[in-house]
């Protein structure tokens, strides 16, 4: 099917953040857009507003009309969907054409010159950040991003004239395979999504296919000292970066009273006195692979570092809520034990000598099965840790597997405690933290605003 043959688009799983950039892409093409979600959200009713139809229901009965047109209707699905899905198997028995989201992006993005962010963690923040630079710039973007820019209050940017696309390349299900980046960062590659994978060598090799994919004339740029070894085609430059070291990294680093300023330094040029719009210190390297990217494709010195003072940041991601010179809650979507370490470490510069709590809330149980001792050993980088049941998101519970496993390995001193996510705000009013981090992929950050308040309310 030709995109331009498509008059409907019916999505399973429509209100996904991934997936909810496409919604909103084909509503801006004119299409007629509908689809099923597990559970209403905020995410879900602003795509209400924007024109989808989508209801919560799982029952085909409820595909419109417009949607049953197999000659003129795309399905596409969230892998997270069970194969078992009642919409899913009508469509399937029906014969309709039927793709992942990810397909569908490569299916945009072949005609451009996609720049595609990589990586067990950091790539939302790194694509996000590549898209404002490129979209405040005179080269400007579309950009299909896993968060929501604070910037513009959305998941997708849209160019009618730029022929560059900023993507973020996501390892789960192999889905980034589907993908012919032009220019692609690869941030980290811990282990992650072993109940896909299997192996760390199999989760390796993924992300070694993923490289070669990339177009003769492009570049990788590649995080310094990672286990991954490309296998880029002949024509495709290779670049190393890091906070510290590499072909493109940061020097003079000034941390202090709030702020991140910095001298960012490529093979062919040098930006001085570069300020974060969002001052902690992970964005140090997110930002030297973001500006990379920008820099390789044509974003001028002045417009970079304009646009890296200007970044205020994604959804979830070191999301402050309310903050003092000493006091602060925030969100941060940090669901891997590498990515709780580095949230952990970036608040603890920003707030040194402060006492720093944690409410994790585990994030699948396959990954809490295969990485408990890890977490434990990252959120005992807090003083204080709220741990909550597991988020199931797409699983069924695994016997013998809860948060237990985390809770009984954490340090030993440190100030620990076992609830149900309802009991957090609760217990929070009793706490003495300075800081308090909502941890995880799930929902416990739709408690963040009143905790905040709480906050606010006391420190007067």
């Amino acid at each position: 099917m030709k995109l331009e043959d498509i008059q409907s688009v019916y999505f399973i799983g429509a209100g996904g953040i991934g997936m909810s950039a496409l919604v909103r892409y084909f509503l801006s093409q004119g299409k007629q857009v509908a689809g099923y979600d597990h559970t209403a959200s905020e995410l879900t009713e602003r795509l209400i507003r924007e024109g989808a139809r989508i209801h919560y229901e799982e029952d085909e009965a409820l595909i419109p009309a417009d949607c049953r047109r197999k000659e003129s209707t795309l399905v596409v699905y969230t892998p997270a969907v069970p194969q078992t899905h009642a919409e899913l198997t009508w469509f399937r028995t029906q014969g309709f054409e039927i793709h992942k989201r990810a397909q569908v992006l490569g299916l945009i993005t072949r005609s451009s010159k996609g720049l595609c962010v990589a990586g067990t963690h950091g790539k939302t923040t790194t694509s996000t950040m590549t898209a404002h630079l490129l979209h405040q710039s005179h080269i400007g973007c579309t950009a299909f991003l896993g968060g929501i820019s604070q910037n513009y209050g959305t998941n997708l940017l849209l160019s009618k004239d730029s022929p560059y696309t900023v993507i973020e390349a996501d390892e789960f299900d192999r889905s980034f395979h589907w993908l012919s980046p032009w220019m692609s960062v690869v941030t980290a590659t811990d282990p992650d999504h072993l109940d896909i994978y299997g192996t760390y060598e199999a989760y390796l090799d993924s992300f070694r296919h993923y490289t070669t994919l990339i177009r003769p004339g492009g570049a990788l740029i590649v995080h310094q000292g990672l286990a991954l070894q490309p296998d880029v085609q002949p024509g495709v430059r290779t670049y190393t970066y890091s906070r510290d070291e590499g072909d493109f990294h940061a020097e003079n680093i000034r941390i202090g009273r709030g702020d991140i300023v910095l001298d960012f330094v490529a093979p062919d040029t040098r930006i001085s006195d570069v300020r974060l719009g969002v001052p902690v210190s992970i964005n140090i390297e997110n930002g030297v692979a973001a500006m990379a990217l920008a820099h390789l494709n044509g974003v001028t010195d002045d417009e970079i570092k304009r646009g890296m003072e200007s970044y205020q940041g994604v959804e979830r991601r070191f999301d402050f809520k309310w903050k003092t010179p000493t006091q602060a809650v925030l969100c941060d979507y940090a669901h891997h034990p590498a990515e709780i370490a580095q949230s952990i470490r970036s608040v603890r510069e920003l707030y040194q000598g402060q006492k720093i709590t944690v409410v994790f809330q585990p994030h699948l149980y396959s990954r809490t099965r295969d990485f408990y001792q890890a977490f434990a050993d990252s959120l005992s980088l807090a003083d204080a840790v709220i741990l909550t049941d597991i988020y199931p998101a797409r699983e069924q519970p695994i016997p013998g597997v809860s948060s237990r496993l985390i809770y009984d390995r954490l340090r030993p001193d440190i100030e620990k405690r076992l609830c149900r996510k309802e009991e957090v705000p609760e217990l929070l009013k009793h706490t003495d933290a300075d800081v308090l981090i909502l941890l995880g992929a799930g929902d416990i950050d739709r408690y963040a605003e009143d905790i905040a308040r709480q906050f606010a309310a006391r420190s007067k």
